[in-house]
């Protein structure tokens, strides 16, 4: 409040501050003694003690919560990112305001296409990698992946089987039609969703094929946990004939 005082009547945090206000797990990097105000461009004020004054041109609509004025979820993320270089809190800072806060990668991208271009280098570099993955929790499970006696063979590829589309796993090992899946509540956000992951798994089982699901908490909380069912799944798949199904590619 004191801040805001400071900063005048149209100034609104933003940064580190302003995502844990929005209920982000902010990683420990980032200094939580700080309040980084957004201020218009033509308010002379200056940087004090605590208070990160920025002036721009670019002043976003206020979010209020609890009274506290703050900026917009994706302008708070990059506005926090761009001010520190170590790419492990940055990614999780990210990670976070997607799944958290239901910012898009795209989003958060175009944010920082439109500020300063200082500071963007490793968030934008992080954003680009991840455009080619269905869901920011997908980064975590092909990382993790690199740690398994056998990687995945093919990443978000269509199987088919006889009687036609099956699925399109995460992850696929096609020489024993092993799938794995990160999917939940956390990734759908309504009940059709979780209609479409049932009837998904049904086909899997018809096809023959073994799937594994995996919840993004897992992920974070116990990969230990999810590298040791993985790799029993893929023994289990390995033992028994190999079903029917393959990749929709090998059928063009």
């Amino acid at each position: 409040m004191a801040a805001l005082l400071y900063g005048g009547p149209q100034a609104m945090i933003t940064g580190a501050e302003a995502c844990r206000w929005y209920g982000l797990r902010v990683p420990e990097q980032f200094p939580a003694s700080d309040v980084h105000l957004l201020v218009p461009h033509q308010q002379r004020i200056l940087s004090s003690e605590y208070v990160i004054a920025e002036r721009t041109r670019r002043l976003p609509g206020a979010w209020i919560r609890q009274g506290i004025r703050l900026a917009p979820l994706p302008r708070a993320t990059t506005d926090a990112v761009r001010r520190i270089r170590a790419e492990e809190p940055v990614g999780h800072l990210l990670i976070e305001a997607v799944q958290r806060g239901f910012c898009s990668p795209a989003g958060l991208g175009s944010e920082l296409d439109e500020g300063t271009k200082r500071g963007t280098a490793v968030p934008r570099r992080l954003l680009k990698e991840w455009t080619d993955l269905r869901s920011v929790a997908e980064l975590h499970a092909k990382k993790l992946a690199d740690r398994l006696p056998v990687r995945p063979s093919h990443w978000n590829v269509d199987v088919q089987a006889s009687v036609g589309y099956v699925g399109c796993p995460d992850a696929w090992w096609d020489e024993v039609a092993l799938a794995w899946e990160i999917d939940s509540f956390e990734f759908h956000f309504s009940r059709d969703g979780y209609a479409r992951t049932l009837r998904r798994n049904n086909r899997y089982a018809a096809a023959g094929i073994k799937v594994v699901q995996t919840l993004p908490s897992q992920l974070r909380d116990d990969p230990e946990g999810v590298l040791q069912e993985l790799a029993s799944a893929y023994a289990a798949a390995a033992a028994r004939p190999r079903p029917a199904v393959f990749l929709a590619q090998q059928a063009a």
